[in-house]
């Protein structure tokens, strides 16, 4: 029994999807380029097409999903000056497993001067899907971020929902050096009860966050004057130099649609995936 057992996890780790990109962007004559650029695995980046000044990147998983084990990597500098826009070409879906959670791993660092908008499409759970995320993102002083997740329990609008699982979100902030925000999230275990507390989500489906550096109370009111489209609940807090917008919805489509009103307050620039 061990020996088939033993087999049994060879052949699964054997199977674990892995992905890796590492890249750096920089500007010159006030034009965003890419630098040197490494890919690995089932994870893949593209640059659509050429911009005036900033760069737009979409992040592809030729794997087709996340599953139980799998391990994806992302590390992306942004030097003094550049602008750089991300995104994902479809929404990523995180398939059930018995096994251990998927590993996603992001870094990100921008200089001085440089501005990174982080506005990936859905991630979406499938009941008793495993997945632990971790970022960890180093600001310049000067440099600005714009870094949104929506995160999906279940695909609602299938029937499905997700009522067990594990979901571990980490993330740390550093600016200057020095450590600004740092939460971890963990929701595991019977995940649908727990999302139906009224202290946690309320019963909704859908959770997301707005991370804007900088950010002060003149943008919380900016914000705050679109109060009245809102279909879902939406938080919004400015502190240590930045400010956070939470979102929490009875499904995806509210929610996107909650946090993309709070984006056009904020002037950023939607990639066109999301429009479409």
């Amino acid at each position: 029994m061990r020996s088939e057992l033993s087999a049994t996890s060879t052949v699964f780790e054997a199977n674990r999807a892995r992905g890796a990109v590492r890249f750096d962007v920089h500007a010159r004559d006030g034009v965003t380029r890419r630098g040197a650029l490494h890919e690995s695995g089932s994870l893949r980046v593209r640059f659509p097409s050429p911009e005036d000044q900033g760069l737009s990147g979409v992040f592809v998983n030729t794997a087709g999903g996340v599953a139980g084990g799998d391990r994806f990597d992302i590390e992306i500098s942004a030097a003094d000056s550049a602008r750089l826009t991300l995104t994902t070409a479809a929404a990523e879906k995180v398939y059930r497993t018995p096994g251990p959670p998927a590993r996603l791993n992001v870094a990100l660092n921008v200089g001085a001067g440089a501005h990174l908008s982080w506005l990936p499409q859905e991630t979406i759970l499938f009941d008793r899907a495993r997945v632990q995320r971790r970022f960890d993102i180093a600001l310049d002083e000067t440099a600005s971020l714009l870094l949104c997740e929506i995160v999906v329990f279940g695909r609602t609008a299938m029937g499905e929902r997700m009522e067990q699982g594990e979901f571990v979100d980490r993330w740390r902030m550093r600016r200057g050096g020095k450590l600004v925000f740092a939460e971890t999230v963990r929701l595991d275990g019977d995940i649908g009860a727990k999302l139906a507390r009224s202290a946690v989500a309320k019963g909704g489906a859908a959770i997301g966050t707005a991370l804007i550096v900088p950010g002060d109370e003149a943008l919380i009111e900016r914000i705050r004057e679109a109060s009245e489209s809102f279909s879902g609940e939406v938080g919004i807090s400015a502190w240590n130099g930045f400010a956070m917008a939470r979102f929490c919805a009875q499904d995806a489509a509210r929610l996107r649609a909650d946090m993309m009103a709070v984006l056009a307050r904020t002037g950023a620039a939607l990639p066109r995936l999301w429009l479409n």
